[in-house]
């Protein structure tokens, strides 16, 4: 029977947008954003100028599917720069235009901030930090006029007094954001504390959609929930008639070194890789078989979250078609 059924999932055809995040790396690489320091005045403007090369970057190689970097509008969410603070709406105009653009070449956007957006920080400037950036990340995206797919998505954060406390905390967080920002906000499951149960768990009080991760899951699955199934519970989370997302990426393999200076002397001593490092390349293998299993679970676009960034995906697509897939018009079809 279990051979029967693999057989009918290989049988079934899928297509999938591939993407990568933030930087461009191939043809000599490109700056992704204004990184400029606050003194020098870094602006939301030179920021779409360089995202409106990587979106061209992007057409000519055929992908479509890509994550902006959350530092877009620089120190917009500053507290104490209030200066930086009305870059969107200076850029009505040109935003506007980037989500034309965007949306012309058939390319799904979303960002991803970091370690410090967390909405279930015990600390209130923690978390009126967290809501200020969600506001602003919400405001760039309906600027751009970027409908359900693009995403914000952020991880449910501490765990201090327990896991159902922080995701009390988490709800309450959450209500403090604005419609606009709610309509983008998803949550990652993560390697070490809310795993898929528990992020599928705060949707059913929140409605807010979930980004499955597939080296979290590995890393960090208590109930025991293989792939497909993980895959089933996040996707029912998600709004009808909007395509889902999921990262992927591979564990790090490769031993490094580690340097110690002694006195005079340097000890070099090897390295081992954490299970959660990701790799700079995806293992074409294992990804295919990830895909042909759920092939029968509806459509889905993934995110590759590899260090090797385009370069990655670019081979990923090589492989890929090497085992017998195609890429056609940004997706890659099995």
């Amino acid at each position: 029977m279990a051979a029967t059924t693999n057989q009918w999932r290989a049988s079934k055809t899928s297509e999938h947008r591939v993407g990568f995040a933030v930087k461009v790396l191939g043809e000599g690489g490109l700056p992704s954003h204004d990184t400029r320091r606050w003194q020098s005045e870094p602006h939301l403007r030179v920021s779409l100028e360089h995202q409106r090369a990587i979106l061209q970057r992007l057409d000519a190689i055929d992908v479509r599917m890509y994550r902006m970097p959350t530092a877009l509008a620089p120190y917009a969410s500053h507290p104490e720069l209030p200066q930086f603070h009305r870059q969107v709406e200076e850029c009505a105009e040109e935003l506007a235009t980037h989500g034309e653009l965007a949306r012309d070449l058939d390319i799904r956007l979303s960002t991803h901030p970091g370690q410090y957006t967390v909405l279930n920080s015990e600390r209130e400037d923690v978390v009126a930090s967290a809501v200020a950036e969600l506001e602003v990340q919400g405001e760039l995206f309906e600027a751009m006029g970027l409908g359900a797919e693009a995403t914000v998505v952020i991880h449910v954060g501490g765990t201090a007094g327990g896991l159902e406390a922080a995701a009390d905390r988490f709800l309450a967080g959450y209500e403090r954001l604005s419609d606009r920002a709610r309509r983008y906000v998803r949550i990652e499951n993560d390697d070490r504390s809310f795993g898929i149960t528990e992020v599928v768990a705060i949707s059913e009080r929140c409605g807010v959609g979930v980004v499955w991760d597939i080296l979290h899951h590995r890393c960090h699955d208590p109930a025991g929930i293989d792939d497909r199934e993980a895959l089933r519970m996040a996707f029912a989370t998600w709004p009808e008639g909007v395509v889902p997302k999921v990262h992927y990426s591979s564990p790090r393999l490769d031993i490094e070194e580690r340097r110690r200076k002694v006195g005079r002397r340097v000890e070099r001593s090897p390295a081992l890789p954490q299970l959660r490092a990701h790799a700079d390349m995806i293992d074409p293998i294992g990804f295919e078989y990830f895909l042909r299993e759920a092939t029968d679970l509806g459509p889905f676009d993934v995110m590759v979250e590899a260090k090797g960034k385009d370069l990655a995906v670019l081979r990923l697509r090589d492989q890929a078609a090497a085992r017998g897939m195609e890429w056609r018009d940004g997706r890659l079809v099995l």
